[in-house]
């Protein structure tokens, strides 16, 4: 093995650089490995499915210079791109750059390259503690044995445990060996440790490499060595082409444009290989002296919610290997499987409470289906794996168990996984949630059609009945009048936890459906009884037990807020939905970057500390109302059309979506805005509709109208630790003679909103047109405080 003579980084144009925050995390995935570590420069290493080591620091001792040098403390910037992730340590007598990646397609390696730079000579001591742990729930060996190996003047470590097969060889070329207690010392547990003399004069024309592979075999590492430069010009290519086919956009906004395309590569690199197949893990996150780095194991809700973002933007592939991962663990009565650790083949995952624990995949998977056939127009897809499709339809229409028609929790449960006590449910866990029956509606809906494509009429027609039949018993049994809101659960005597939630907002995920009285619920959603400046709750901060730091009660997870999001912009509330999407996308700069953590404090803008920080949802929500909401697209791949509904911001005045997917092509959508009205042009070959109408006669450009006033509201997370406080749009109506606002924001606020008037005559109430913005100035007072604004013609 050799030091790698220093070869050319590209910078990528998409790279996030900052200074370091040393306790935030950051993600190096891929397909086989990963290192989670913290800006600091700590990391732990894994090789699927078996953490190898962690604890990683370096420290210096630099030539005449007595006094031994912490390098991890001297952490400064950070440097992340798709392709690799880098940390610079800064002192006054040396720069040194942990370059980190891991390598895209079958190399089963992790590899960091040290690039140093020092104005004297200097010993740099890489120190680790060894793990060989592999992921829960699976048994593991003790601590493991490090056996040094020498070779040509170095060496390297292998990592041995009590299993012959569990075994992994760390190097660091040119180094020597640290601490090797003899075998007489009493037994103790040391560091592992490297360490690198650097003479300047010649190091400094090296990259020396971290490698961390899973064979102890030294010739399996000098290839790993030797291949470096290779691997990483494959890892880089693969990134600096990820986009010549899938979806991203040019707009004014950069920000929006670089959030979407992280979103894309954050969902990519949960991409991981299982034996002989590709699933898509749920999240990432530093396992600590734990065994579950994050969610980093395959979840059926998870890859199915994701489904939609990965249709949006073109991985048909992915979303194809997905749902085979799926099906293959497909119970037999049709059920669809809830979790899958990367070690459930080592342990008897059957007789685990994990496998089959939640009821939503089922109903998530027939509407993922449907989603993923319209947008690729694949129908022998659907035909090769219709037999699993017609199983889990029959699995949900088996379980109501109050007969009233709704998918209910009879096996498994729904959203929640705790819950507390209500009158008229003891138990606490419910019964019959909102959230399984929206997804019941909306999987019987899709149903219908997917039968209809298969030829079964009969099937087609009775989905559809059932669908009908859904949508009236959720008004009967869970509108409530009163509150103008609708319930949470139902409880199995029939009575309701009328507890306050945003579930009732997938109703409108599919845009098939709406819950018809939920103007009242929409603003309260919107206000600061559910939103945040960094997202929704789940749960109002009215509600007795409300807890802004509990998993299920009170915390804001950005898969809400993207539920949330569009479903406003389905319902015509295009500011809130506005508002909500960018603090998902303005998430992608806040904790890991380029990734969408899983949750945060529902009382300060704060991630819990258990979040899974790079959550593969999360990124996919901060896409799917992007493109379905703001850009309102809507792809009908078997009728090689495109419906649209786009709600672009004020001040964009054009705007382009490029690479939108629809079946085997894709095509570049261009938005400008022209006298009033919005004009949707391709040079596809598909056919442009408005939303819900047919592609009569086929066309490649669409003139919408424009509202005849258009605001926008602003973005930007707060500081950490802040407490809500920006503005919010509780209330939003058009109407043939004007368009009608309400406003909260705290006492005293002002603000200077873009406005953009497509008629000549508008006039305000409640707020002044000062050129081209609207002043909002909220009355004095304490708390928070609501301003009607009437825009009128």
């Amino acid at each position: 093995m050799h030091p790698v003579p220093k070869f050319a980084i590209p910078r990528d144009p998409l790279t996030i650089t900052r200074a370091v925050e040393p306790r935030k995390p950051f993600t190096v995935a891929g397909e086989r490995a990963a290192i989670l570590g913290q800006q600091s420069g700590e990391f732990e290493a894994w090789l699927f499915p078996v953490k190898v080591l962690s604890r990683f620091r370096i420290s210096a001792e630099i030539e005449n210079y007595p006094v031994p040098i912490d390098v991890t403390e001297q952490a400064a910037a950070i440097e992340v791109s798709p392709a690799m992730t880098t940390i610079t340590y800064s002192h006054a007598a040396f720069t040194v750059k942990q370059r980190m990646f891991a390598p895209r397609g079958s190399e089963p390696g992790l590899v960091a390259l040290f690039e140093i730079q020092s104005v004297r000579r200097m010993t740099l001591t890489f120190q680790f503690r060894p793990d060989m742990e592999r992921m829960w729930p699976a048994p593991n060996f003790g601590i493991p044995n490090a056996e040094w190996v020498k070779q040509s003047g170095s060496g390297y470590y292998v990592l041995h445990t009590d299993n012959p097969d569990v075994s992994a060889a760390v190097a660091i070329p040119d180094a020597q060996p640290g601490i090797l207690a003899p075998y007489q010392e009493r037994p103790k547990t040391w560091p592992v440790e490297f360490r690198l003399f650097f003479d300047p004069a010649v190091g400094t024309r090296f990259f020396y490499p971290l490698l961390i592979a899973p064979s102890p075999s030294p010739v399996e590492l000098a290839r790993l060595n030797d291949r470096i430069p290779q691997l990483w010009t494959e890892t880089r290519q693969y990134y600096a082409h990820f986009f010549d086919t899938r979806l991203r956009s040019e707009t004014p906004d950069a920000q929006f444009d670089q959030a979407l395309q992280w979103a894309e590569i954050s969902i990519d690199q949960g991409r991981v290989r299982f034996h002989d197949e590709t699933g898509l893990i749920a999240g990432y996150y530093s396992s600590g002296d734990s065994a579950r780095p994050g969610f980093a194991w395959f979840f059926g809700r998870d890859s199915l919610w994701t489904s939609w973002a990965l249709n949006s933007y073109g991985d048909f592939g992915l979303t194809r290997q997905i749902m085979e991962f799926l099906i293959r663990r497909q119970r037999a009565d049709g059920k669809i499987m809830h979790e899958f650790s990367q070690t459930a083949d080592l342990v008897d995952w059957k007789s685990t409470p994990y496998f089959y624990a939640a009821a939503d995949a089922t109903p998530l998977f027939i509407m993922a289906m449907e989603d993923y056939v319209n947008a690729s127009g694949d129908t022998a897809f659907l035909r090769k794996n219709w037999d699993a499709v017609r199983r889990a339809w029959t699995f949900t229409r088996s379980h109501d168990t109050d007969e009233d028609g709704i998918y209910d929790n009879a096996e498994g449960t729904g959203w929640v996984e705790s819950w507390p006590a209500v009158p008229g449910n003891p138990g606490g866990m419910p019964h019959q949630e909102i959230y399984l029956a929206a997804l019941d509606e909306q999987s019987a809906d899709a149903m219908s059609r997917l039968a209809a494509l298969t030829g079964d009429a009969s099937l087609a027609s009775a989905a559809r009945q059932q669908a009908g039949l859904i949508r009236r018993t959720v008004e009967s049994e869970y509108s409530d009048a009163g509150t103008q809101f609708y319930a949470f659960s139902r409880n199995a005597n029939g009575s309701l936890d009328r507890s306050a939630t945003i579930f009732p907002a997938v109703a409108w995920w599919t845009g098939r459906w709406s819950l018809p009285r939920g103007d009242n619920m929409l603003n309260r959603w919107a206000s600061p009884e559910f939103s945040t400046d960094w997202g929704t709750r789940d749960l109002s901060d009215r509600t007795p037990f409300f807890d802004p730091i509990s998993y299920h009660q009170g915390s804001v997870w950005p898969l809400y807020t993207g539920w949330v999001s569009l479903a406003e912009f389905r319902a015509g509330r295009t500011l809130s939905g506005y508002s909500h999407l960018m603090q998902n996308m303005d998430l992608t700069w806040a904790q890991d970057p380029g990734a969408v953590t899983e949750l945060l404090s529902g009382a300060f803008f704060q991630p819990l500390g258990r979040s899974s920080s790079h959550q593969i949802w999360s990124s996919a929500m901060a896409l799917t109302p992007a493109v379905r909401g703001v850009f309102g697209v809507d792809v009908d791949a078997l009728h090689n059309a495109i419906h649209l509904a786009p709600h672009l911001p004020a001040t964009w005045n054009h705007a382009t979506l490029r690479n939108v997917p629809v079946g085997n092509v894709s095509v570049d959508l261009e938005f400008t805005r022209d006298a009033g009205r919005l004009k949707v042009s391709t040079k596809g070959n598909v056919c442009l509709a408005p939303a819900n109408q047919e592609c009569r006669i086929p066309t490649q450009e669409l003139s919408l109208a424009l509202p005849d006033a258009e605001v926008e509201i602003p973005h930007g997370l707060p500081l950490p630790g802040s407490p809500p406080g920006q503005l919010k749009v509780t209330g939003e109506r058009v109407s043939a003679n004007g368009i009608y606002y309400d406003f909260q924001a705290p006492a005293g606020a002002t603000y200077d909103l873009p406005l953009r008037l497509n008629r000549v005559g508008i006039r305000a109430s409640g707020a002044e047109i000062a050129g081209n913005v609207l002043r909002l100035r909220f009355p004095a007072g304490e708390g928070w405080q609501t301003l009607s604004v009437n825009l009128t013609w």
